[in-house]
């Protein structure tokens, strides 16, 4: 995947809050004493776990921000699969306090990266039969959306809105305040662009039964089981796209899939996700 994905004054930024919070007001003071001024080193990052790489470019924007004449070499690209075994996935050389005092902050954006590409390549894997797609939701760490939905992609999944301005989506407190499946679709659709899809989510098919009288873009089948997705579906007969939400996990994700909805929205793919088991070995010039 290429990092064009991601606005580049973004980047930095979120890169340069994660280095300000750990460097604080006096830096790595361990660093700087016990480690000679100008001593050159050479470290590799290496994943020691199988599963899909995801944050490289992260971890070198982390290693330029302390000091750009750092060399940083690239040997896997995020999107990747390794077997885990040391697999190299990235090489840097140059000052070795400024490699120890980045370090942390590059593993943690790999670590975190990686781990959140490894849990949805999972899930991808297990649709790949059907015409189902995967996405993440909102659920991810304040701070940390992009970042997070980037690893959703590197794992080969899709993404969902990345916040409340992308596009209409209808939940229960919203009917419940409006007054009405009806009436909200009215006013979304009347408030909305002509490039803004307007989504609606339901309980029951006798919600759902409203929302095609109405029409709607997309319809997300909350919490809904196996059969009544199936027969949400039958009922549709292409009217409406549905995403199902709630519940999905790597033991149901299949069964969902295969009842014919569109999408799969799983909010574990970020708030769940383990890392995986990134490490800096570093050798002395």
């Amino acid at each position: 995947m290429a990092m064009s994905f991601f606005n580049p004054i973004y980047l930095e930024n979120a890169v340069r809050a994660a280095l300000d919070e750990d460097l604080g007001r006096a830096g790595d003071i361990t660093t700087l004493a016990t480690i000679p001024a100008g001593r050159q080193a050479t470290a590799v990052m290496a994943v020691r776990k199988p599963g899909v790489v995801c944050g490289v470019p992260v971890a070198e924007a982390a290693f330029r921000l302390i000091d750009p004449s750092l060399k940083f070499e690239a040997l896997a690209a995020d999107g990747a699969h390794v077997d885990g075994k040391r697999t190299p996935v990235a090489r840097v050389t140059g000052d070795a306090r400024a490699i120890l005092t980045a370090e942390r902050v590059a593993l943690n954006y790999v670590c975190r990266m990686s781990g959140i590409a490894t849990l949805t390549a999972k899930y991808v894997a297990l649709v790949a039969h059907t015409n189902a797609k995967i996405c993440c939701t909102r659920k991810t760490t304040p701070g940390l959306r992009a970042l997070e939905k980037y690893a959703v992609r590197a794992g080969g999944a899709m993404n969902h809105r990345f916040g409340l301005d992308d596009a209409f989506l209808i939940k229960d407190n919203h009917i419940a305040v409006c007054g009405g499946i009806k009436q909200a679709l009215r006013a979304a659709k009347a408030a909305a662009g002509h490039l803004v899809k307007v989504e609606i989510e339901v309980d029951t098919l006798d919600q759902l039964r409203e929302v095609l009288e109405e029409g709607a873009d997309f319809c997300l089948l909350d919490n809904m089981n196996v059969e009544q997705m199936r027969e949400a579906v039958k009922m549709s007969a292409g009217r409406v796209k549905f995403e199902a939400s709630g519940g999905i996990n790597l033991e149901s994700v299949k069964a969902i899939a295969e009842t014919g909805v569109d999408l799969l929205s799983s909010g574990a793919l970020t708030h769940s996700a383990p890392i995986l088991d990134v490490g800096l070995d570093i050798e002395i010039a």
